[in-house]
């Protein structure tokens, strides 16, 4: 799968590069992609949520009643959960929501992804670019160029690039990632990714294993 190599104006290098089939033209497996997006997700959640129950409520200990003779339910303490200001039943306890995948799960679930953003037409080959300093303007110019500014995109670079990733930092719904921290998720949730020329061994190498 060959596609044209551009230049920071959108234009067109006159230069093309070969796509891997082994990464960018598999037989998606859309399970593979939901459980690395439901494990990327839940990874996300802190679950520090908590509610106190009828043991860690302070009150009272005294059988509230007499058991029998009056007419309505039995109760012993004022902090059930039955009574206003009493514990909550069942309630929320820290927990953690992370689970497991194997690393060939989600080595597919990689590959699945960037198959169906290429299926789509929504990937994007840029020339390796650099900015003598972080400047959010000059980014911003590159995505009018690319047609890019209304769009979520994710950017990847081959190599860690400090100027680019600090000048895309500011501007929401565009991200900037090493070829080595290219996710299912960041991928499925862009509406364009843009590799630049020289991560795509990266890729290749990372997900050709």
């Amino acid at each position: 799968m060959k596609v044209a190599v551009l230049d920071i104006n959108g234009k067109d290098t006159g230069r093309k590069v070969e796509l891997s089939k082994d990464v960018f033209a598999i037989e998606p497996n859309n399970h593979a992609v939901y459980l690395d997006v439901k494990q990327y997700l839940a990874n996300q959640r802190q679950g520090t949520h908590k509610a106190k129950e009828r043991a860690e409520i302070a009150g009272s200990t005294r059988k509230i009643k007499k058991q029998k003779g009056t007419g309505t339910a039995r109760a012993g303490s004022i902090k059930s959960g039955v009574f206003k200001g009493g514990g909550r039943m069942f309630g929320p306890r820290p927990r953690n929501y992370g689970f497991k995948l194997n690393k060939n799960l989600k080595r597919l679930a990689r590959k699945s992804a960037l198959t169906i953003k290429a299926n789509e037409k929504a990937i994007t080959v840029l020339e390796d670019l650099n900015f003598e300093t972080p400047k959010t303007k000059e980014f911003k110019a590159v995505l009018k160029a690319l047609s890019l500014d209304d769009k979520k995109s994710l950017f990847v670079l081959g190599a860690s690039n400090n100027n680019v990733y600090l000048s895309s930092r500011n501007l929401q719904g565009h991200e900037v990632v090493n070829s080595s921290e290219l996710s299912t998720y960041k991928i499925v949730n862009a509406n364009q990714v843009v590799l630049f020329e020289s991560s795509l061994e990266g890729i290749e190498t990372n997900l050709s294993k």
